[in-house]
């Protein structure tokens, strides 16, 4: 069991802007307080940054939280991906090491590698778990299919993909598979990368090295889809919700099973999260008509992103 709400630790590390140490630990300690538990990293937020921001604030405060890392991406260059059970293993004590913990809750293998053999890298993640290394084992941006084959060998615990309002892959198929084998679905960037904060983004300041190179942070694009949510955020206004607090619960609206997990690295951000409205089938409808699926410009990720990302229909 965890919090209905998680918090995505890939800020820590520097990628959306530059941060502190004392900036992420207050935003931590804000997660706390609003009582969410359930924190999501990587070894490769900042090359090992967000994995020891993190485990320093749970030395200070010694609070029980559940906390989720991966592996499997290898910067290079070239970029690559490694599910190697040499691999896997090194890059999870090297986490382990940095978060300061001798467990991690849940370990995903970050992407996944065709040319390895899934059957191999989930009995590597197996043996990760029998020997109470791992909670268990996770799967990041797969397909449906994938997510078959895997559970059949060995239970999967969760899946992570991007799902927001402008990002509804997911529900062809994956979210209805998960539901139906009981596997978590942790929804990634529920907030659309910031573009459903509290406050509409500038063009000035997406151009950061991850939303710097999106389609849809680039022009036309972006203020094509900065036009289409300000629509959203009139439709919040008028009910007194906050944008990112009724873009949250529109994603939990998807499925008992349906976790979010928005990022950020500001103590204030994270406060706008909540409280969440209760959305009825009603204003369900009416966002569906202010935001349609398809409705964003441009895709999710550009051709270099997306060589190591399972798609389907």
């Amino acid at each position: 069991m965890v919090s209905a709400i998680g918090l995505g630790a890939m800020s820590f590390g520097g990628i959306f802007g530059p941060t502190t140490e004392a900036e992420s630990h207050a935003c931590l300690d804000a997660m706390w307080d609003a009582g969410i538990t359930f924190i999501d990293t990587a070894n490769i937020y900042g090359m090992g940054v967000s994995e020891s921001v993190i485990g320093r604030w749970l030395a200070s405060r010694r609070v029980p939280v559940t906390i989720a890392t991966k592996a499997s991406i290898v910067s290079g260059p070239p970029r690559r991906i490694d599910n190697s059970a040499a691999h896997l293993r090194a890059e999870l004590d090297a986490s382990l090491k940095r978060l300061g913990v001798e467990r991690v809750d849940l370990f995903y293998i970050h992407r996944r590698n065709p040319d390895e053999p899934l059957a191999e890298v989930i009995g590597a993640l197996r043996d990760l778990e029998r020997e109470g290394k791992i909670g268990g084992y996770g799967l990041s941006e797969i397909s449906p299919e994938t997510l078959r084959e895997a559970h059949a060998i060995h239970p999967c615990l969760a899946v992570q993909n991007e799902y927001s309002l402008w990002s509804r892959q997911p529900e062809l198929g994956l979210i209805q598979e998960c539901a139906r084998l009981g596997v978590a679905f942790v929804a990634f960037s529920p907030l659309a990368r910031g573009m459903l904060g509290h406050v509409p983004l500038r063009l000035d300041q997406v151009q950061d090295g991850f939303r710097g190179a999106n389609p849809r942070f680039t022009e036309p694009n972006f203020s094509r889809n900065i036009a289409r949510i300000d629509s959203f955020r009139e439709f919040c206004s008028a009910r007194g919700w906050s944008v990112p607090a009724t873009a949250l619960a529109w994603v939990m609206s998807r499925g008992d099973h349906v976790i979010p997990i928005p990022g950020t690295r500001r103590a204030e951000r994270l406060r706008e999260w909540l409280p969440l409205p209760s959305l009825s089938a009603e204003d369900l409808a009416a966002i569906e008509a202010v935001l349609p699926a398809g409705f964003a410009a441009g895709d999710r990720y550009g051709d270099h992103q997306l060589q190591s990302i399972e798609r389907y229909c």
